[in-house]
């Protein structure tokens, strides 16, 4: 298998551009129902063995950035379980079939991370069915655009907090005691946790709280020689925007607003996840690896 992305080429045309379509999507929304469809690098992502016989998990692995991180780290050589919500049923199908022809085992455990049992029930699957843990990826997040904080209710703001933050809190906790020396943990941070749009109040907060998080953790886990970093994507193609992370109407220029001009493909960001999993970052911990398309992250 070629890797086409590899090949020299412009960035700014590499993949799709606005002007989008409106395309509203039910939250969670599925890759299967976008237009155009996110790459994922389902046909071009080309792995090297360096994850070889690793066990991760990767919570909202089923699309978008979770999907990508899955379809490399199986192609890298390791076991994935993939943790999801019940209505992304179809697109989880997807990536473990994914993640079984590149010849590794796939574990599919769909639940809600809002509630604190099923987090710790799925580190407990996770590791039963797939024999250890060696990589946590915390990467499913709620956002849901309100322009105005007086609309802002407070159960989209609890779901928010418990979604992206509480789970994160608790599926870490939970992770710990199976994490050996080598181990690592990858969080998804966000641009918006340094500048927050107008409309991305809750969402902003609990991205900056994951990259706080994600500091002081990796002083506590380095101990036990187990590195923790973030990753922090600027807009990228994923259902997270049709399914309300955007308003229709700025859906149609998503992206336009970065250097590129336009937003990143998810399969831009595996590469990224794969070096702060492997060995190749040993002496990498505690650090925040911006990928936003030319904007600034402080």
């Amino acid at each position: 298998m070629t890797d086409d992305r590899l090949r020299k080429q412009d960035p700014r045309t590499q993949y799709p551009g606005p002007p989008f379509k409106k395309q509203p999507q039910p939250a969670p929304g599925l890759a299967a129902e976008m237009d155009p469809k996110p790459d994922h690098g389902e046909s071009s992502y080309k792995g090297h063995g360096r994850l070889e016989g690793r066990k991760a998990l990767i919570t909202g692995g089923d699309s978008g950035i979770g999907r990508a991180v899955a379809i490399a780290f199986a192609r890298e050589g390791a076991d994935v379980a993939i943790g999801y919500l019940p209505a992304e049923e179809k697109d989880a199908k997807a990536v473990i079939e994914l993640i079984e022809e590149a010849g590794r085992k796939g574990v599919a455990i769909p639940g809600d991370i809002t509630d604190e049992k099923f987090c710790s029930a799925l580190i407990d699957t996770a590791v039963r069915e797939m024999g250890g843990l060696d990589i946590l990826v915390n990467n499913a997040a709620a956002q849901t655009t309100n322009p105005d904080i007086e609309q802002l209710t407070t159960e989209q703001f609890d779901v928010t907090m418990k979604t992206n933050l509480y789970a994160l809190f608790w599926i870490t906790k939970a992770a710990i005691p199976h994490l050996s020396p080598g181990s690592t943990i990858v969080n998804t941070t966000s641009r918006q946790a340094y500048d927050p749009s107008l409309g991305l109040v809750d969402y902003a907060v609990t991205k900056a709280g994951i990259v706080d998080f994600t500091k002081s953790v990796s002083k506590q886990l380095i101990k036990k020689g187990i590195r923790v970093n973030a990753v922090a994507p600027g807009p990228f193609w994923t259902p997270l925007q049709p399914s309300g992370g955007q308003t229709q109407d700025k859906l149609k220029d998503f992206g336009k607003d970065t250097p590129m001009g336009r937003p990143g493909q998810p399969v831009e960001l595996a590469s990224i996840y794969v070096l702060l999993a492997s060995q190749e970052s040993s002496y990498v911990s505690g650090e925040i690896y911006g990928c936003t398309g030319g904007i600034a992250i402080a």
